[in-house]
């Protein structure tokens, strides 16, 4: 089987500062380094890491060609990769001491993949293969509904949050991931809990706290394992990448997140993005 991720790719741009700044604060960085990343990108990389095949769907500009020799080199298929006009996709991140990040996005070539594109990738794909995508791009709704119909599993990972996107997918979604200040934005919005949004199995991440999941068997939770974060950006793509490439290979729900677990926990204590998300070897390893 197959995951086809209609996702993101971004030119990171990560500062290392003594804390985030605050409004009208100048502060000077003690690091800085250019990653690859997107919340697409770094669950395409966590995917191809955990042993499954991923095929990435999206758009560059001519200053991100590296970024798709970069996926290629992690075991992403990039053959569904356009270049259109305009800028690759960019966040400039600052990460201070205590791995904490504020984030600011240039939105791109990630909100102009040509439907095209998106239609020729998924013409590939076989009945039982997985769809996922997040809220960085266009064509959210057409990639669901066109999934749907032909027989694919659809996962959504809601982030950057948007509670009408959300809503206006719920009916196609077998798998829905977010976090737990989302999850009550979409309680808010829709009047419904996470396991009666009408969703086979929902995630709900708490940080720190582990995770929640809801599915036929009712919630059940997951602690998250102790470690020391050094940065914390990408842990939510890599969780949400392991959790899709297990239920790809077969695993139950609960071994698939357990898994996640460990390959986000592990992720956090790392500096970087996509460059950086462990492979399966290190994660099985991995014990806190």
């Amino acid at each position: 089987m197959a995951v086809w991720n209609l996702g993101s790719i971004n030119i990171d741009i990560v500062y290392s500062v003594p804390h985030i700044p605050a409004p009208g604060e100048t502060l000077a960085a003690t690091g800085r380094g250019t990653y690859l990343g997107g919340k697409g990108a770094n669950m395409s990389v966590a995917i191809a890491r955990s042993g499954s095949r991923v095929n990435h769907i999206g758009a560059i500009g001519q200053d991100g060609i590296w970024t798709t020799e970069r996926l290629l080199e992690y075991g992403v298929d990039t053959q569904h990769i356009s270049i259109v006009d305009g800028p690759t996709s960019q966040a400039i991140i600052a990460v201070d001491t205590n791995g904490e990040n504020a984030i600011i996005l240039a939105p791109g070539a990630s909100v102009d993949i040509p439907q095209t594109t998106l239609q020729t990738a998924l013409s590939e794909a076989q009945t039982g293969d997985w769809f996922i995508t997040q809220n960085e791009t266009n064509l959210q709704r057409t990639g669901v509904t066109l999934a749907k119909k032909m027989g694919l599993k659809v996962g959504y990972a809601a982030a950057p949050f948007d509670a009408a996107r959300v809503a206006a997918v719920l009916e196609y979604l077998d798998f829905l991931i977010l976090n737990e200040i989302e999850a009550q934005q979409l309680a808010d919005a829709t009047g419904k809990t996470p396991d009666a949004l009408g969703v086979a199995d929902v995630i709900v991440t708490l940080g720190g706290d582990g995770a929640d999941w809801y599915g036929a068997g009712g919630k059940q939770h997951f602690d998250a394992l102790p470690v020391t974060p050094i940065d914390t950006t990408g842990a939510g793509g890599t969780f949400t990448g392991y959790v899709l490439g297990g239920l790809d290979q077969g695993m139950p729900m609960a071994q698939a997140i357990a898994l996640a677990t460990k390959a986000g926990a592990l992720m956090v204590t790392r500096q970087g993005t996509a460059d950086v998300i462990p492979d399966l070897s290190e994660v099985r390893d991995f014990s806190g």
